[in-house]
Order: structure tokens, then C-alpha cells, then sequence
């Protein structure tokens, strides 16, 4: 059996980790693209997933030749995020995780590409209590210290840094849905749990520290982390 080493603190992403807004983004872009004749494919999706908003604008942009500015692709989507969002569902395994990890005194962060404004969309409406749990935040597209996106550690170096206790890379676990996630998680010097979309090709997940078709499937003994109760 493979074998892992024990982690002391936990980053989360958000974003078809926690949430299902990874399948709300895709309808909020092709919303968007259906007024240029344009498919936002799942291809482009991957490559897509875990940038900060301002680099998902202009990669569109140029991969689809839209007549677009950034500033404007970014302020169209805006709209649609405002209609869609409020609504978002929590991932299977996703709740119990997160409240078996506070409740066993585990520290856990929320390290997110996403703005500030997009989290309070997706939040506000029904997941405060879950999301409270986190004592620490970092919104990639609104915090300076974030200055790239994935597949950059940034975002992960500048969550872990603000526990109190400063721990080391490989005392940190990440949990991920996108290679380019998983990829800023391996640069940082963390392991990662990946949970893909389905549809992601296996040689994509090759780097995950292990690969989950669920949270649900989530072990934390297997890192050194306290054991569900049943």
C-alpha cells in the first residue's frame, strides 16, 4: 500500500472542490460565448481552471478571437455570475470533511482563485456556517500577495505562511480538482489529494499525491490525520 506522509494543516480549494460552480462557470462562459457562435469546450476548461479571473479573460479572448477586451469579457460574465451563483451546492463529502478537520482542532484554510465579490456570491446565500469554519482565507483574484495564478504556488505559499504557526510545505496537505491546482500544490512542495472532473484524461493526474472520484473516499488516517468517528 502506498504510503503517505503525516500533514499537520490543510488547504482547500473551492471551486468544484467544495462547490459545484466549476459546472456554473461553464453555463455563465457559454452564455457569454453564445452571442459570438463560440463553445467554451471542456478542453479549454482545463486549461482554464484554477487561473485568477483577469488571466481566464484574456486566455478566452485569444483562444476564441473574441472582439473583447478583458475588462469587458470579465463584465458580461459578471451578470451571469450574479444570476447563477447564489444557488451553488456543496460537493459530496465536502461538508463532513471540512467539520471533521475543525472539530478535531486540524487547521484548515480556504486558499481560492477566486475575488473576494465572486466568494460572497457563492457563499452568502446558504454556506456561511460551513465557510465560517475556515479561519483563514486567500482570494487569489483580489489578494496582492497572490501575484500569479495557478499553476503557480503562490496562492498556497501565501495561505500557508498566514497559520500562526508558520508550518513547512510538506507539513501542508491540498485538496484539488485542477491540474493546474495540483500543479501549484507539487510546486509549493505539498502533497495534494486531486478529486477530477471525470472527464479529465488520467495522464493529467498523474501528479495528484492520490486521486479520489470523491471526497467521500477521503481517508485522513492515511496522512496522519485524525480518523472519522463511523
Amino acid at each position: 500500500m502506498t504510503t503517505f506522509k503525516p500533514v499537520t494543516h490543510v488547504l482547500f480549494d473551492m471551486d468544484g472542490l467544495i462547490l459545484n460552480t466549476e459546472e456554473l462557470y461553464t453555463v455563465a462562459y457559454q452564455n457569454v460565448l453564445n452571442d459570438y457562435g463560440k463553445t467554451y469546450t471542456f478542453e479549454l476548461k482545463t486549461k482554464l481552471m484554477g487561473f485568477q479571473s483577469h488571466e481566464s479573460a484574456k486566455t478566452i479572448i485569444s483562444e476564441l478571437n473574441l472582439p473583447l477586451t478583458p475588462e469587458e469579457f470579465n463584465e458580461a460574465t459578471k451578470k451571469q455570475f450574479e444570476l447563477i451563483f447564489p444557488d451553488t451546492q456543496v460537493m459530496p463529502g465536502a461538508k463532513r470533511l471540512i467539520e471533521h478537520l475543525h472539530k478535531h482542532n486540524v487547521p484548515i484554510a480556504l486558499a481560492t482563485s477566486s475575488s473576494i465579490e465572486s466568494y460572497e456570491l457563492k457563499v452568502n446565500k446558504h454556506h456561511q456556517e460551513l465557510f465560517s469554519l475556515f479561519q483563514y482565507k486567500t482570494f487569489g483574484s483580489s489578494d496582492p500577495e497572490v501575484q500569479r495564478g495557478k499553476p503557480y504556488p503562490d496562492i498556497f505559499l501565501v495561505s500557508a505562511k498566514r497559520f500562526p504557526d508558520k508550518p513547512q510545505p510538506h507539513q501542508c496537505l491540498v485538496f484539488e480538482d485542477a491540474v493546474n491546482g495540483v500543479k501549484a500544490a507539487r510546486a509549493a512542495g505539498m502533497q495534494v489529494v486531486m478529486v477530477p472532473d471525470p472527464r479529465t484524461d488520467k495522464c493529467l493526474t498523474a501528479e495528484a499525491t492520490l486521486v479520489l472520484h470523491s471526497l467521500e473516499e477521503f481517508k485522513p488516517e492515511l496522512f496522519g490525520l485524525p480518523p472519522f468517528d463511523n
